[in-house]
C-alpha cells in the first residue's frame, strides 16, 4: 500500500507525453472518421466508444503498450466502425447487427408485453414521461424504446394530432 503514491519523474513524464500523444490521435481519427465515431445510433457504435476508452486508458497507463501499439489499435478500431458503418447500409447486416425499436406505450396504452421484452419497469416508464414533460397520459402518441436504449417520447397537448407513420416505421409493435 505505501507505493500508492510513488511514480518515478520518467513514469510520469511518459504517462504525460502518451497522453497528449492519443489525445491528438483520438481527435484525428474521429475527424477523419467523422461525428459518428462517438454516437450512440446503434450497438456498434457504442462497442466503438467502449473499445476506444479501453485503449486510450491502457496506452497511457500500461507500460506493456507503447503509444504505437496504441495507435495502431485506435486505429484498427475506427476502420472496423467505418467498415460496419459501410456494410450497415445492406438490409440483412442491419438485421443481424442493430437492435429494433420497440413499442412501450401506444397512445394511453400501456403495453406491459413490451415493458418485459425490453426489461423497462414501470417506474422507469414513469420517469421517461416526467423527464419529458408529460402532464397526462391523454397527451402521450408514442413511447418508443429506441435501438440504442434511449426512451423517446412523442406526446401532444392537440389530440387530432397523430405519430405520422413514417416515424414509427421499422419500430416493433
Amino acid at each position: 500500500m505505501e507505493k500508492w503514491f510513488e511514480a518515478s519523474t520518467t513514469s510520469l513524464i511518459a504517462i504525460v507525453l502518451t497522453a497528449i500523444g492519443i489525445y491528438f490521435a483520438t481527435i484525428i481519427f474521429t475527424r477523419l472518421a467523422g461525428k459518428r465515431s462517438f454516437s450512440k445510433m446503434s450497438s456498434f457504435d457504442f462497442a466503438m466508444t467502449v473499445a476506444i476508452g479501453s485503449i486510450i486508458a491502457t496506452t497511457v497507463l500500461s507500460k506493456s503498450v507503447s503509444l504505437l501499439q496504441g495507435l495502431v489499435g485506435m486505429a484498427a478500431v475506427y476502420v472496423l466502425q467505418i467498415l460496419m458503418a459501410i456494410i450497415r447500409r445492406l438490409e440483412i447486416v442491419q438485421k443481424l447487427i442493430d437492435n429494433k425499436p420497440l413499442l412501450l406505450m401506444d397512445g394511453e396504452e400501456i403495453l406491459q408485453e413490451n415493458l418485459k421484452k425490453a426489461r423497462v419497469t414501470g417506474s422507469d416508464l414513469r420517469s421517461k414521461l416526467r423527464e419529458a414533460n408529460v402532464l397526462e397520459l391523454s397527451q402521450v402518441r408514442a413511447v418508443i424504446f429506441e435501438a440504442t436504449g434511449d426512451i423517446a417520447v412523442l406526446h401532444s397537448k392537440d389530440e387530432n394530432v397523430k405519430v405520422e407513420d413514417w416515424l414509427l416505421k421499422g419500430v416493433e409493435r
